[in-house]
């Protein structure tokens, strides 16, 4: 049964007023707020934004790192049934605009450092130098009771068609969500680290996870392996949501690890990328105190995918786990379903309602009986546990972040002097994968390797520009004369030793 008649609402009754809900990491000195000053700062932020003219179905956009006024904003804007829209303030100015003309957007609430990418002509307000007290109206509130089709969220998702899609969350299906995912047997109390940016579903949705279970947020600004660590470490964290880059950059860092004690970890949740054996290994010695959980999920099938087995057998290393109750999950193969391995589909009160203004790739996304295509291989076991494998597509994950290779060739492909690009990712210890680009320059053109990638720099969001880039003759071709991305893949992972380059460089 859900506890919560509003998605804002959702901070757990089992969290005594005086408990920490959030500490703020990213000021000096930490900023922390109870339950009770965060629910008042809430309700100001909802009554600010009445006070500006909003009505519920009105869309605010949010421009900033992560910050305790993220959150109140955030939770203010649910509370009063206006649509919150996340944006990934590390896309280019153009992209930005884009997403707040898709998405309507009749307020931007943004920091300092990201002022510039606000357009002059929409309602703005600053989240620095005291603009959201100002903005903010105290005062008790009563949240907008949301009806069956109201939209609480768009956050924008990379896609296949070049430009960034708004996945639409119903209200009452994140509420479900949010029940789903509310421990009610956790230890009120219980911290948890979020260094995940809020405009991605991991950060936003770790941190309304925690506050529904009683827990207490310590909110990093961004993410950097020694200080997501050290807050793990100084703070006694019991929880560790993160992607499998953060930790492997961590034991990058020279002795970091050997200086904490992370003993008081009691689980590591590990997601939104794929891992590898090796770093599940890792992560156990680290935290050898915690169990260790590979989880799964994606923006547009919601954050309720999997769960516990009924039986009680205890998950594999590499599994996701087995499919929630109360969710449906099948595997498709060719048109029909199979038992064993196949496209991951899934159909929950969480599946997003629908890419916002696209029709024709919601119709794409999402079968006739309500299921949506997470484009997603997966492999289910005779247990029935279930094995991530890859994408059914070229996508591929790079510390994090979706990257697939036509958004990064469009990008290139603007340079004047580029006539064919392909991008293939090849495997990182780090990241995942990173991008390579193999670019052939048009007639009587020449270009370094060094240009192209910092036109893509200059041009896009730095985790997508090419690690690496072969300048050709021309592209290879397979047998049905499109471009044999097999072949590239394999002259990247072997440095180029049997490709004709002309020159490359590698960085």
């Amino acid at each position: 049964m859900v506890q919560y008649s509003n998605l804002g609402m959702g901070l757990s009754p089992k969290a005594g007023p005086d408990q920490p809900a959030i500490v703020d990491l990213g000021t000096t000195p930490p900023r922390e707020l109870s339950y009770r000053a965060f629910d008042e700062l809430c309700n100001a932020a909802a009554r600010g934004f009445l006070r500006r003219g909003l009505v519920a179905g009105d869309s605010v956009a949010i421009l900033s790192i992560n910050s305790a006024d993220y959150l109140a904003a955030v939770y203010g804007a649910l509370r009063a049934g206006l649509v919150v829209v996340p944006l990934n303030h590390k896309q280019p100015p153009a992209t930005v605009a884009f997403m707040l003309e898709d998405s309507a957007a009749r307020l931007v609430l943004f920091d300092e450092a990201n002022a510039d990418l606000v357009p002059k002509d929409i309602a703005r307000v600053p989240l620095h130098g005291g603009g959201f007290d100002a903005f903010c109206d105290p005062g008790p509130f009563e949240p907008v009771r949301p009806k069956e089709g109201d939209i609480s969220m768009v956050i924008y998702t990379s896609g296949s068609s070049g430009t960034p899609k708004g996945v639409q969350f119903s209200h009452l299906g994140h509420l479900w969500a949010l029940d789903k995912r509310t421990d009610a047997a956790s230890p009120a109390g219980r911290r948890t680290v979020v260094a995940a940016p809020l405009y991605h579903q991991n950060g936003l949705a770790s941190s309304q996870a925690a506050l529904g279970s009683g827990g207490t947020v310590l909110l990093l600004p961004r993410f950097e392996a020694a200080s997501f660590m050290r807050a793990i470490a100084d703070y006694k964290v019991e929880m560790v949501t993160a992607i499998p880059t953060m930790i492997a950059m961590a034991l990058r860092t020279p002795g970091l690890i050997e200086s904490l004690d992370l003993g008081h970890v009691r689980l590591v949740r590990v997601s939104s990328a794929p891992s590898t054996p090796k770093l599940m290994e890792d992560i156990r010695r680290i935290f050898p105190n915690a169990e260790i959980v590979n989880g799964f999920g994606t923006t547009e099938g919601g954050p309720v995918f999997f769960g516990p087995h009924p039986k009680g057998l205890k998950q594999p290393a590499m599994s996701v786990g087995y499919a929630h109750p109360d969710v449906a999950l099948r595997l498709m193969r060719d048109g029909r379903e199979v038992p064993d391995r196949g496209e991951l589909e899934i159909r929950s009160r969480a599946v997003m309602a629908g890419y916002l203004n696209r029709a024709d790739l919601t119709r794409k996304a999402m079968a006739m009986d309500g299921f949506y295509r997470t484009g997603d291989i997966f492999e289910r076991d005779a247990d029935g546990f279930f094995y991530f494998v890859s994408r059914a597509d070229d996508m591929f994950n790079c510390g994090g972040e979706n990257i697939f290779p036509s958004d990064v060739e469009a990008i290139l492909l603007r340079h004047p002097a580029l006539q064919a690009v392909s991008v293939v990712p090849i495997p990182d210890e780090i990241k995942g994968f990173k991008p390579v680009a193999f670019v052939v320059p048009r007639p009587g053109a020449t270009i370094e390797p060094e240009e192209v990638r910092r036109f893509a720099l200059e041009n896009g969001p730095a985790y997508q520009h090419p690690r690496r880039v072969f300048v050709l003759d021309e592209l290879p071709l397979a047998s049905t004369n499109k471009v044999d991305r097999k072949k590239l893949g394999e002259w990247a992972r072997a440095g180029m030793a049997a490709a004709p380059a002309r020159q490359e460089k590698a960085r």
